[in-house]
C-alpha cells in the first residue's frame, strides 16, 4: 500500500488536514503550535477506490526543544514514502522555516505536492500572500481549507493520479499492538527499540507522547501495527490531556493484544486499572517489565516477589522482561504476543466442546435448586477474540456462581485458554433470558 506523509512547519494545519482526508476525527488539533510530536498513521480509502496510508508529522523547524527530536522522527518515518504534502499557511505567506522544510525536503530526494492551507475564501488565492508560495519551487500550490472541506476531495484526485493505482494487492492480517502503561514509563523508547529507529520522540517528560502513535513493522514473517499510547495518569490536567487519554483509550479498541509497560521500580493500582480497561474490551495483556537492565542482582528477587503480591489480580498474563536500551527480551515479548493473538482467535469445533461438557459435568456433577438439577444441554463457540462461548441450559436461576466459576477453570484448563479473556453465555433454551460472564 502506498504511503503519503503531511509535512511543513508547526501550526500550518497538517493534523486539521490529516483528520479531514481520514474522514474522522484521528489527531488532536489545538489552537497552539506542537501539539503533534510523533508521527500518527491512518488508512485513507476514497469512493473512488484509492486506498493509502496517510502520515501527520509534528512541526518541522519550530526552534524550541523538540525541534531536533521531531525532525529526527519525521525522516525516519519518510523512508518509505512515495508522496510528501507540503503544507504550508496559504494566507501568512512563506516564513524562514517554510524555506528551510522545502530545502530539507529536497535533500531527500521525494517526490512533494505542495498544499495551501486555510484558504476557505477564494479571494485568499488571489492575495499576493498566496502567489509567494511558488518561490518554494514545487509548482502550483493546491488550495485546501480542511475546516470547511474546501479543495479536499480536488487534493485527493491529485493524490490519486500522482499514486496510481494496485488493485490486486492484497494486505496481509496485521497484529495489532497497543503500548500501555502510566507516563514516562518507557513505552515509547520500547516501540522505538522493536522497530529499530526513533520512530517515536523520547523525553524524560512525562506527557512527551500526545497521541496514539502507529508504527508498522515485520516480525518473524508477520506484519505489526505498534501503537504507541499517551500516558494514562490517574486525572487529566487539562484538555490535551483528556483528550491523550480518549485516544489512548480508543486506540486500545482496535488492538489485538495489549502491552502494559510497567516500572520496576514504580508500579501499582493504576497498572491493573490499566490492564482491566483492556480485559473488559476483551484484549489479551502481556506485562512488559521494562528497565531490567537497571535492577541489580540484589534487587532480582525482592523485586519479582514485589510483582507477584502488586500484580496478583494480572497472574494469569504471561510476565516478559525487557530493556529499550539493551534490546533484551524484545523477540520474546513479540513472540507471546503472537502467542496470545493466535490464542485468542482460537475456535474449538462445537463437536469437541461437547464431548469436553460431557466430561466435565460427569466430574462435578451440575448444582441442584429445590431438587430440580441444573441441565447443561449444549455449548457452541459463536465468536473468537475474544473466544465467546454459548451454553444452552434448562433455567438460568439454577445458575450458581461456584459452578460457573468452575467451568470458566475447565475452559481455561482444558481448551487452553488460561492465558486470554473469554466471554461465557448463559441461555435459557425456551424464553429470551441470558446470564453474560466476561
Amino acid at each position: 500500500m502506498a504511503s503519503v506523509a503531511i509535512v511543513g512547519r508547526p501550526n500550518v494545519g497538517k493534523s486539521s488536514l490529516f483528520n479531514r482526508l481520514v474522514g474522522r476525527r484521528e489527531a488532536i488539533v489545538a489552537d497552539v503550535p506542537g501539539v503533534t510530536r510523533d508521527v500518527k498513521e491512518a488508512q485513507v480509502v476514497t469512493d473512488e477506490g484509492l486506498t493509502f496510508r496517510l502520515l501527520d508529522t509534528g512541526g518541522l523547524w519550530s526552534g524550541d526543544e523538540w525541534d531536533k527530536p521531531i525532525r529526527r522522527s519525521v525522516e525516519a518515518a519518510l523512508v518509505g514514502v512515495d508522496l510528501v504534502l507540503l503544507a504550508v499557511d496559504g494566507r501568512a505567506g512563506l516564513t524562514p522555516s517554510d524555506h528551510e522544510v522545502a530545502d530539507w525536503l529536497r535533500t531527500l530526494g521525494k517526490e512533494v505536492m505542495l498544499v495551501a492551507t486555510k484558504i476557505d475564501d477564494p479571494q485568499h488565492a488571489e492575495a499576493a500572500e498566496y502567489y509567494e508560495l511558488y518561490a518554494l519551487g514545487f509548482g502550483e500550490p493546491h488550495p485546501t481549507a480542511a475546516e470547511h472541506a474546501v479543495g479536499t476531495y480536488e487534493l485527493l484526485e491529485a493524490i490519486g493520479e500522482k499514486l496510481g493505482r494496485d488493485d490486486d494487492e492484497v494486505e496481509e492480517q496485521t497484529v495489532n499492538l497497543a503500548i500501555i502503561g502510566r507516563p514516562n514509563v518507557g513505552k515509547s523508547s520500547l516501540v522505538n527499540a522493536i522497530v529499530g529507529d526513533e520512530r517515536v520522540i523520547v523525553a524524560p517528560v512525562a506527557g512527551t507522547t500526545r497521541d496514539s502513535v502507529d508504527v508498522r513493522f515485520d516480525f518473524a514473517g508477520r506484519p505489526f501495527l505498534l501503537i504507541d499510547t499517551a500516558g494514562m495518569a490517574r486525572k487529566d490536567v487539562g484538555d490535551l490531556e483528556y483528550y491523550a487519554r480518549m485516544r489512548s483509550e480508543m486506540a486500545l479498541r482496535r488492538a489485538d493484544v495489549a502491552i502494559l509497560v510497567v516500572d520496576p521500580f514504580e508500579f501499582g493500582d493504576h497498572e491493573l486499572r490499566l490492564a482491566n480497561l483492556a480485559l473488559d474490551w476483551g484484549k489479551p495483556v502481556v506485562v512488559a517489565v521494562n528497565k531490567w537492565d537497571l535492577v541489580t542482582d540484589e534487587q532480582l528477587e525482592p523485586f519479582q516477589r514485589k510483582l507477584d503480591e502488586e500484580l496478583v489480580h494480572l497472574h494469569f498474563a504471561p510476565r516478559v522482561y525487557t530493556s529499550a536500551e539493551t534490546d533484551f527480551g524484545l523477540h520474546e515479548l513479540l513472540a507471546t504476543a503472537i502467542r496470545l493473538y493466535d490464542t485468542a482467535h482460537q475456535r474449538v469445533p462445537t463437536g469437541e466442546l461437547n464431548g469436553w461438557l460431557e466430561v466435565w459435568t460427569a466430574r462435578q456433577a451440575p448444582p441442584n435448586f429445590q431438587g430440580k438439577p441444573l441441565k447443561l444441554l449444549y455449548v457452541s463457540q459463536v465468536d473468537v477474540a475474544p473466544p465467546t462461548f454459548v451454553f444452552s441450559i434448562n433455567n438460568e436461576n439454577f445458575l450458581t456462581r461456584p459452578y460457573e466459576h468452575y467451568l470458566r477453570n475447565r475452559i481455561r484448563e482444558d481448551l487452553g485458554f488460561k492465558e486470554v479473556p473469554f466471554r461465557m453465555v448463559f441461555k435459557e433454551r425456551q424464553g429470551s433470558r441470558k446470564r453474560v460472564r466476561t
